[in-house]
């Protein structure tokens, strides 16, 4: 669901995860639109273990969309990137805190909606969470 205001947007979603060569995780996630937008993102990570316990995990995601969607500020083709890189440590398996930093770009006419709204084109963002599976 997108929550943009003034053109909320719901999509379906179909996706693929898995395990490339050397650990490597991906995920291929198709979207379709209540109109009929089609987009796709792709995401991968991998594991670096500096301990047992802390890890380290670069990060990254490229999204595709069919058409220019200004609504939305999506342009078609490659709409965004991000980069990241987090560190974990995993107190459990199931229970990691996290820290990290993550840098994001626009593209083509995705880029151009974001300079007419005085929004940023690339930046970069300090992450903080906690990752927790059951």
């Amino acid at each position: 669901q997108d929550f943009k205001p003034g053109a909320p947007q719901t999509w379906a979603a179909f996706g693929l995860q898995g395990q490339a060569i050397s650990d490597l995780d991906v995920q291929a996630t198709a979207f379709i639109g209540e109109a009929g937008q089609t987009a796709a993102r792709l995401e991968a990570d991998y594991d670096l273990l500096l301990t047992n316990d802390l890890i380290l995990q670069p990060t990254g995601e490229l999204n595709f969309y069919d058409k220019n969607d200004p609504q939305r500020g999506n342009g078609s083709g490659l709409s965004t990137s991000e980069l990241g890189l987090r560190l974990r440590y995993e107190i459990t398996p199931q229970f990691a805190p996290y820290v990290g930093v993550t840098w994001n770009r626009s593209y083509g006419k995705t880029a151009d909606y974001a300079r007419e709204d005085d929004e940023d084109v690339a930046e970069a963002r300090l992450v903080v969470g906690l990752r927790l599976w059951f």
